[in-house]
């Protein structure tokens, strides 16, 4: 269970990590064009989501707070709420499954750690 609790972070990790550069380094204005969200809201998440990529793997490296890791787990469970519910809202409903299921690897962490 340890090892798969690892693996699920690191994957988070990086995926989550990715996406908020992928946000920040991008023109903003096609993404609100898109979701019909503002553009301090998608920087907003950008940021939470480079910061929950870090709160999901550094207190487990550094040996401090892992009480740290769950938090950013649900923090992320979060976001990946808004991610499906503006997926279902602006694409084909197979396209939710992705945030859906990241979301539950997130949930996934959440309860394990």
């Amino acid at each position: 269970m340890h090892r798969a609790l690892w693996i699920t972070q690191w994957l988070l990790a990086c995926l989550f990590l990715f996406a908020g550069i992928a946000k920040l380094a991008t023109p903003i204005q096609p993404m609100v064009d898109q979701t019909g969200l503002s553009a301090n809201l998608l920087q907003f998440v950008a940021v939470m989501e480079i910061l929950g990529a870090l709160g999901l793997v550094l207190p487990g490296l550094l040996h401090t707070r892992p009480e740290l890791t769950p938090i950013a787990a649900l923090g992320l469970i979060v976001i990946m709420i808004g991610a499906t519910v503006i997926t279902l809202r602006v694409g084909p409903a197979l396209l939710a499954l992705l945030p859906f299921a990241t979301g539950m690897a997130a949930a996934f962490v959440a309860y394990g750690r």
